[in-house]
């Protein structure tokens, strides 16, 4: 079996950050309180992705040429930290489950336009471009890096 590319990589990481939005959203239907366990799980796994994009996949990417892509992506990013504050401020209030519903649906939603455009796109790109040792250092983020204490988005 073939080790997994970093495109691969990062889509399952996608995959198991929409699941924690969804499985949270589902959540909302029946129980008196819902769980907020994988919601956060999400946030702070979509924080975290979004990081190493922008500070170790992007850049030697714009330098190979890919910068108006890049640029869409930077500033779906912001759209998305901004969105992820919002969640995080209405689930600090207590807001009510149509009011969490609602945002984490726009969460969903703005996450399946930003990947539709980024597994395609950027991800082919980095597994062609980055070349073996790069995407390996990547992968390794992956399994145990962590976002920077008060890191933010360029599009924040």
């Amino acid at each position: 079996m073939e080790p997994m590319t970093l495109g691969q990589a990062l889509e399952l990481e996608h995959r198991a950050i929409d699941g924690g939005i969804e499985a949270y959203i589902a959540s909302l239907a029946g129980a008196a309180t819902a769980d907020p366990a994988p919601l956060l799980s999400a946030l702070t796994g979509l924080r975290r992705h979004i990081y190493l994009e922008e500070e170790f996949l992007f850049p030697p990417l714009k330098a190979a040429g890919l910068m108006g892509p890049i640029f869409v992506m930077l500033r779906e990013h912001g759209q998305l930290w901004r969105q992820m504050d919002t969640v995080a401020a209405l689930l600090a209030d207590g807001a009510d489950t149509a009011a969490m519903r609602n945002d984490c649906t726009n969460l969903l939603s703005l996450l399946d336009d930003h990947n539709s455009k980024e597994e395609p796109i950027i991800y082919t790109q980095a597994d062609d471009i980055l070349g073996t040792s790069a995407s390996s250092e990547l992968l390794a983020f992956l399994e145990a890096g962590t976002t920077p204490e008060g890191w933010v988005c360029s599009a924040a």
